[in-house]
């Protein structure tokens, strides 16, 4: 087996081999340093890389493997985690100089989780600063712009652009990224990985370093090379917190292992090529739907979906998403500007802007639309999309028209995935074709709270068309 091989091996099999002392949680970590410190130079996609933490970590982690102890699920297995989850005693930047030398104290709920389940975390992941770039690429001032492993003059898309780089380019077997409008399955989609948003609510959010907010669209979810891989990090993500203010989803979650292979026989799926309004580049489509006609083959009905959305649930969106922001992390504004960089203020400053008419109107609209969705859902048991409109861009030239129409100027290219976050719903991407050399993903959606039927169909996507063997050059 190649150092190659061992990189992208999925980590619940890295997880058997570390239990039946068949690899070291030590060989497995400088093995993950070693391909970081040669490669990441050229992608930025780590803010920090924890390598004497990690190296500790695998030692201990190896004793208790020696000794025979109980092991967690993901034991010795090496992990990254975008840089807004506070972690103790490692450096957490949220990608801003304001906070480039704090340490925490104390974990956030999700990197609790994380070190509970045995996994070591390598370093953290680039975010755009306060995970907010109105350009949504991955970009601070700490490291610079997270460069695409498949093209390195293109975007890997953001807010959880790191992590989506260090997974495509074998820095990392596992990761855990954020979602408050498609932060994780648009660079996933951007990169030739697979991404997951949980249902709102599904798990916690809480002990970061901004002020608490509602938090009615973000999420925490894994990041993978194996849907496998994603499914079983859900299971240590999962559940309920009292720390968390959101009132989403507060029973104990299923196991989502279990189902993995049950076939899909039966399903009734849907496909939207654009929600009714949507602008998307005609070789996206294409592949998008090329895969999506791969469900018929596992013997589900796919069909036309009639779903129309408006063009103005954009700005609803940015009112709640952009309110929510300010009030977790507005006050940097009057401690801190002269710190801030100019996309993370300008968006402060549009949270601020917003008045609570708008506000509520917005909270409306939210409402509405999850209605709608409900009712499309009663339909189908999964609703398939193109992941983005477009495959990576070069971010000195953000598109403003695609396949000849104008677009919104912020949301314009993720028209599929924001309004989930809206709704709450449970979303993937999945790895589904090329075009002109860059990854394109499909979109899965299911109903609220069936996270584990959307993990079940990825999973037998991938058995139908597997995705693993492509990687980008810069992988080795």
């Amino acid at each position: 087996m190649t150092d190659r091989d061992l990189a992208f091996m999925p980590a619940w099999k890295q997880a058997a081999m570390i239990a039946r002392r068949a690899i070291s949680p030590v060989e497995l970590v400088e093995l993950y340093l070693e391909r970081i410190d040669r490669i990441d130079p050229r992608l930025h996609a780590y803010i920090t890389v924890a390598a004497q933490y990690a190296v500790d970590a695998a030692r201990e982690a190896e004793a208790k493997v020696i000794r025979g102890d109980p092991l967690g699920p993901l034991h010795g297995v090496p992990i990254s985690l975008k840089d807004i989850e506070a972690t103790q005693g490692i450096r957490t930047t949220l990608g801003s100089l304001v906070f480039k030398d704090t340490v925490p104290e104390r974990d956030s709920v999700v990197a609790g989780r994380v070190r509970a389940s045995g996994a070591i975390i390598l370093g953290k992941t680039s975010t755009p600063e306060i995970a907010i770039h109105l350009e949504t690429v991955t970009d601070n001032a700490l490291v610079g712009p997270c460069r695409n492993p498949w093209r390195l003059d293109r975007t890997t898309g953001g807010s959880s652009g790191g992590a989506a780089a260090a997974l495509a380019a074998g820095l990392c077997p596992l990761a855990v990224g954020t979602d408050g409008g498609g932060s994780i399955r648009i660079p996933a989609s951007f990169c030739g990985v697979f991404g997951f948003k949980p249902s709102q609510g599904r798990v916690p959010r809480a002990g970061g370093l901004g002020k608490p907010d509602p938090n009615q669209f973000a999420q925490s979810g894994p990041m993978s090379n194996d849907v496998r891989d994603s499914a079983l990090l859900l299971e240590v993500l999962s559940g309920p917190d009292r720390r968390d203010p959101q009132p989403y989803l507060r029973e104990s979650p299923p196991a989502f292992i279990p189902d993995l292979d049950r076939p899909l026989a039966g399903l009734r799926v849907g496909w939207s090529k654009d929600f009714g309004h949507s602008a998307v580049d005609p070789e996206v489509e294409k592949a998008a739907h090329s895969a999506a006609l791969t469900f018929e083959r596992l013997g589900c009905r796919v069909e036309e979906a009639f779903v129309s959305l408006s063009p103005s649930l954009s700005d609803h969106f940015w009112n709640v998403f952009g309110a929510n922001a300010y009030l977790q992390y507005g006050h940097l504004l009057d401690e801190r500007r002269d710190l801030l960089g100019e996309s993370a203020r300008t968006a402060l400053e549009r949270g601020k802007a917003i008045a609570g008419h708008q506000y509520a109107r917005s909270l409306r609209a939210v409402n509405e639309l999850r209605v709608y969705m409900d009712e499309v859902m009663t339909r189908y048991d999964l609703l398939l999309t193109p992941t983005t409109s477009i495959t990576a861009f070069d971010p000195k030239n953000r598109p403003t028209h695609i396949a000849g129409k104008e677009v919104n100027s912020i949301t314009g290219f993720y028209p599929y995935t924001f309004p989930i976050n809206m709704t709450g719903q449970p979303a993937a991407t999945v790895p589904c074709g090329f075009v002109e050399g860059l990854p394109v993903g499909l979109h899965i959606i299911g109903r609220f709270k069936e996270d584990g039927l959307v993990l079940r169909a990825a999973a037998a996507f991938e058995a139908a068309r597997p995705w693993s063997h492509r990687r980008p050059s810069i992988a080795g």
